[in-house]
């Protein structure tokens, strides 16, 4: 199957993977035949891209990230949390979130287990999901994209666990800031944007005194919008000022929003958010956690249509596992003509290199069935 802009879609192409609402329902199930009302309401959706059947990459299998359930489970354990700490009293807050607490941190283990037991490179676009609440699903990958951070630097199994407690709630004081701005489709007023910036000390208050929450997991609330040049707030904290966890929670949360579908911009793709973590590097972030991040994360998604250094053109047809920037090419295209198809691993093929990716599906070679 081939990874697509849903712009780019014809009327009667087939839908390679089933795309689902936060409830687990299946809104469109695979081999659906995508007609031009079902696409315009995708776009209503900001599903920006999509996967669909193409003969080339049938046999490509594109695997979620983790299980359909356990995301569903995940998500609407989260949703449950901050919708009732944005209703009760500063008191019900405390409970509620000591009671989430409990939750969150076996729902931790199970993330873990699945990710250090996974041999593929993290790749959530291969999640496709609407979510009516975009906190709630970003707080889930930005644990995620956390998590597989840092088994890549191999922390132990408590920080490992701590961590991943402090993205799950990094943005719980979010659930102070009204709606009307959290999904302002139009740039943010001066006096809208402290309020926003307002969510990390909020956080870090709600879940300081928690007893069953370690007070590192109120610091990730608190410190994941502060960067290495000290540009980030609350604080403006610098350097070693920033603690491991805010440092690599500043590099998952920027590289989620910016992958996101929001309703002020379209998604990026993985490739283009890497390139903003770089240009940031040494500055806003850690080096190091960056390069973390590229080896753990599938930067080109299973089903991309990828140019190569000498013009062959295919799509990514499996990863290779700490070589994110060199996955298996399924080449389709040679010097602008059509080819038989095969494979080629760029680990093993070090002359070529991917210069650029394409979303637009080139209908003169998707043959119909």
């Amino acid at each position: 199957m081939r990874l697509v802009a849903t712009t780019s879609v014809e009327e009667g192409t087939l839908l390679g993977k089933a795309i689902y609402n936060d409830q687990g329902q299946i809104l469109l199930n695979v081999g659906v035949r995508l007609e031009r009302n079902i696409l315009k309401r995708l776009e209503e959706f900001r599903i920006d891209y999509i996967y669909i059947k193409d003969p080339d990459t049938d046999d490509i299998i594109v695997k979620n990230a983790i299980p359909d359930e356990m995301r569903i489970n995940a998500i609407m354990t989260i949703g449950e949390t901050f919708k009732q700490v944005q209703l009760d009293s500063k008191i019900s807050q405390t409970f509620v979130l000591e009671k989430s607490a409990r939750k969150f941190k076996k729902l931790i283990v199970a993330l873990l287990d699945e990710l250090k037991s996974s041999k593929d490179l993290l790749n959530l676009l291969s999640d496709v999901f609407l979510h009516d609440h975009y906190i709630f699903s970003h707080s889930l990958n930005v644990t995620l994209y956390s998590l597989a951070i840092g088994i890549e630097m191999k922390l132990s199994p408590k920080e490992l666990e701590q961590l991943g407690l402090g993205a799950i709630l990094h943005d719980v004081g979010k659930m102070k800031v009204p709606e009307e701005i959290l999904s302002k489709p139009g740039k943010l007023t001066a006096e809208e944007f402290q309020i926003i910036k307002a969510h990390a000390e909020d956080g870090f208050q709600m879940l300081r005194n928690i007893p069953t929450v370690p007070l590192i997991v109120a610091h990730c609330a608190y410190q994941h919008h502060e960067r290495l040049n000290g540009a980030g707030y609350p604080r403006g904290l610098k350097e070693a000022e920033i603690h491991l966890f805010g440092k690599i929670l500043g590099v998952a949360d920027v590289f989620d929003a910016v992958t996101s579908n929001r309703v002020y911009r379209p998604a990026m793709l993985p490739h283009e958010g890497l390139e903003i973590l770089y240009s940031g590097a040494g500055s806003l972030f850690d080096p190091k956690i960056v390069d973390a991040f590229r080896r753990a994360v599938a930067i080109y998604p299973i089903g991309l249509t990828v140019t190569l250094s000498d013009g062959r053109k295919g799509v990514v047809a499996q990863q290779n596992p700490g070589l994110s920037e060199r996955p298996v090419v399924r080449i389709l295209e040679e010097s602008g003509q059509r080819v038989e198809p095969y494979n080629l691993d760029l680990k093993s093929n070090l002359s070529q290199m991917i210069v650029s990716c394409d979303t637009i599906i080139q209908y003169e070679y998707a043959t119909n069935y």
